[in-house]
């Protein structure tokens, strides 16, 4: 979230981050209501004082007198009580405005509403031209009995996958192959639950937004993440992080929920938004410095757009619209994978930074070379996620016979060179 100092200072710009991101809330009722909080603060303050100026002043006084001056500092000492029950609860609405309340957008994010406002950045890999009828993802699985799509459904209901055979060991090895590119690009590997608080949520900033879109546990509090962001985001909350330490480099790994609430009929045939699937998340902690932010936003793009290369898979990068990227976003890219069978990219990727956005709400901060402590900055992308990324792979590398021809980094690892 943004610093109530900042939005104070900077309300124009703030104004213009609501409008093109397209959120619905008032600068004004959230700077009229912090007023509201400064002011009840000043009075607790003062009714403090007084009570404190009382007390020291009774051991001096005559018995007589004492009564008097404890009837008085009773009655501070219970006005200090009620405004402060009134200030917590405008501090609760306050926080809760300030928590919608969206990021600055980069200068040359696309103005839009949404993703028909995102830009080509660049266009990389030849499509392949095929000289027979191609299969989809779908017909090669079946062809080759590598899934069993239809009877899972009967188990755990739609949007659901279940590999088998050589299509399995790929999906697993593919996690791994990875976790090992990444951590060669001094990346620690690590693996996180799925599971978190509702505060993790709040902190990574998909909450209060998007509950919709979350599996809820409320036998145990805890909701099922999309993402190892939200537990990678919170693992460090609430401390302050010597600055000899940065950057905090993760490779997370984790088993991700979504519900795909409101996509139904976008694209769900097969492998295509399943609401379990498999990620290793690449996630930076580094110092509040927009350079390096932009320095190790273009890193965390290459090393993935560095995955697809390897796999031979043709891709674009795209420059997401301000009403696309989110309301913690500073700068996102996503980059999309070619998919044959629909004639199109898809988005496989998706890089962002958030300066200290994302780091005040989880009160993720640093202390810098001068001393001074202050908000990190961070940023995430993904660096593989599966069974995504097995549509574009099975499609583009098929052949006329219905196999499907491995690219040359992925041979070594199924022990031939077709899957």
């Amino acid at each position: 979230m943004l610093g109530l100092d900042f939005i104070r200072a900077n309300r124009e710009a703030v104004e213009r981050a609501i409008e093109v991101k397209n959120v619905d809330v008032r600068v004004g009722d959230l700077l009229t209501l912090d007023g509201e909080v400064r002011s009840l603060k000043t009075e607790i303050e003062a009714l403090r004082a007084e009570r404190n100026a009382i007390s020291a002043r009774f051991k001096d006084v005559a018995p007589e007198e004492r009564a008097e001056l404890g009837r008085q500092a009773k009655d501070a000492g219970a006005r200090a009580s009620e405004l402060e029950n009134d200030l917590a609860e405008k501090q609760g609405v306050l926080t809760g405005l300030q928590m919608r309340v969206p990021n600055i957008p980069w200068e040359g994010a696309p103005i839009g509403p949404d993703e028909s406002y995102n830009t080509v950045v660049r266009t990389e890999g030849a499509v392949p031209a095929f000289d027979f009828e191609p299969l989809d993802h779908v017909a090669l699985i079946e062809k080759n009995d590598w899934a069993d799509l239809s009877r899972i459904v009967q188990v755990s209901g739609s949007r659901q996958y279940c590999l088998k055979g050589r299509l399995a060991l790929l999906e697993t090895k593919l996690m791994g192959w990875a976790l090992d590119r990444i951590a060669e690009a001094g990346f620690t590997p690590i693996t996180v639950p799925s599971m978190a608080r509702e505060q993790a949520f709040l902190n990574q900033g998909q909450f209060p937004g998007h509950v919709e879109e979350t599996y809820a546990l409320p036998n145990d509090d805890l909701y099922l993440a999309g993402t190892a962001e939200v537990a990678l985001t919170s693992l460090h909350s609430g401390e302050i992080i010597e600055g000899d330490k940065l950057p905090v480099l993760y490779a997370g790994y984790s088993p991700c929920f979504r519900r795909e609430a409101g996509s139904a009929g976008k694209d769900v045939r097969g492998l295509l938004r399943v609401h379990q699937f498999i990620k290793v998340e690449q996630y930076v902690i580094c110092e509040a410095d927009d350079a390096q932010s932009a320095e190790w936003h273009a890193k965390l793009l290459g090393l993935a757009e560095s995955m697809l290369t390897a796999l031979e898979i043709p891709y674009q990068v795209i420059e997401t619209s301000t009403g696309d990227m989110g309301l913690g976003k500073f700068r996102m890219n996503d980059i999309e994978s070619w998919v044959p069978s629909l004639g199109k990219y898809r988005e496989t990727h998706s890089c962002s930074t958030l300066h200290d956005w994302q780091a005040r709400r989880a009160n993720i901060r640093y202390r810098g070379s001068d001393g001074k402590v202050r908000f990190a900055h961070t940023l995430n992308n993904t660096a593989l996620a599966s069974p995504r990324i097995l549509v574009p792979l099975l499609e583009n590398h098929q052949t006329e016979d219905g196999r499907v021809k491995l690219p040359k980094a992925l041979q070594a690892l199924l022990g031939g060179e077709f899957l």
